[in-house]
């Protein structure tokens, strides 16, 4: 017998903040989502969740269900071309789905936030004026919500809220802490073990300056200290680990944060 979803939590791990109670799972109606975008009652489907989640596989899984679906990335890193392994770019999970803002500026660069919504604004109305349905899929909240709530920015520059969607439908993928916890770990070695370590060395031999690299912070900047010999491989190893466990907590602190907001989320286990 399954426990309560408030006590589905684990015992504190060093550096890893406790979770709140998770959000109850829905089933979707694909067809009627469908429908319901045919109709103009949604004009783009959001699939959002932390870190390691499952949310790429969804939005894939979805995008092959509706037929006519393509997806449009929200993630902050992986815009940089060469920084594949690190960002988990895991390309080849989309076969023949189309996606967009991936690999669309060059490692090294600061691409920000005032540029991806312009540029999402511009994929959005691509994907919408070839009759495809649109699937904002990511981690970013900020890049997220950006792109689905006309985020006010500091300075006149950001993109009319005309030119972005209105009536985005937001999907959670959801997950145990303690899979997350899981799933992180044992991606992290992975990643290690399938060439992070070199594909780092490599951005740095290509002449791409250490301190862009642990701008990017995660993997690049544990990694790069690493390679620097500023860490050993446990420090670097035990550190990234928890860094990226926090990561994850932050996300869900963001996500949920919107939902006092009134975004409605719907949560699935993906």
């Amino acid at each position: 017998m399954s426990l309560p979803n408030k006590t589905n939590l684990l015992p504190d791990r060093p550096g890893i903040p406790p979770m709140a109670a998770m959000p109850e799972p829905e089933t979707l109606d694909i067809p009627a989502l469908a429908k319901a975008y045919a109709d103009g009652d949604i004009d783009l489907i959001c699939v959002l969740g932390p870190t390691a989640s499952g949310k790429t596989r969804y939005a894939v899984q979805l995008a092959r269900a509706l037929g006519n679906a393509e997806i449009l990335s929200a993630d902050s890193r992986q815009v940089y071309t060469g920084m594949d392994i690190g960002t988990g770019k895991d390309l080849g999970e989309y076969g023949e789905v189309p996606y967009h803002l991936i690999d669309i500026v060059p490692a090294g660069s600061k691409y920000n936030i005032y540029e991806y919504q312009a540029a999402f604004a511009d994929a959005w109305a691509d994907v919408r004026a070839r009759g495809c349905v649109p699937i904002l899929c990511g981690g970013s909240g900020l890049y997220i919500e950006s792109a689905t709530r006309a985020y006010k920015f500091d300075r006149e520059n950001g993109v009319p809220a005309e030119l972005l969607p209105q009536k985005t439908f937001y999907i959670g993928t959801l997950v145990s802490r303690e899979e997350r916890v899981a799933r992180i770990d044992r991606r992290l070695d992975e990643r290690l073990k399938d060439g992070l370590i070199e594909e780092i060395q490599g951005l740095l031999d290509s002449g791409i300056p250490a301190d862009d690299l642990l701008w990017y912070g995660l993997e690049y900047k544990f990694v790069t200290q690493y390679v620097l010999g500023k860490l050993s491989y446990d420090e670097m190893h035990i550190l990234l680990a928890n860094a990226i466990h926090q990561f994850a907590k932050r996300q869900m602190t963001w996500f949920r944060g919107m939902e006092r907001d009134g975004v409605r989320i719907h949560w699935i286990r993906p």
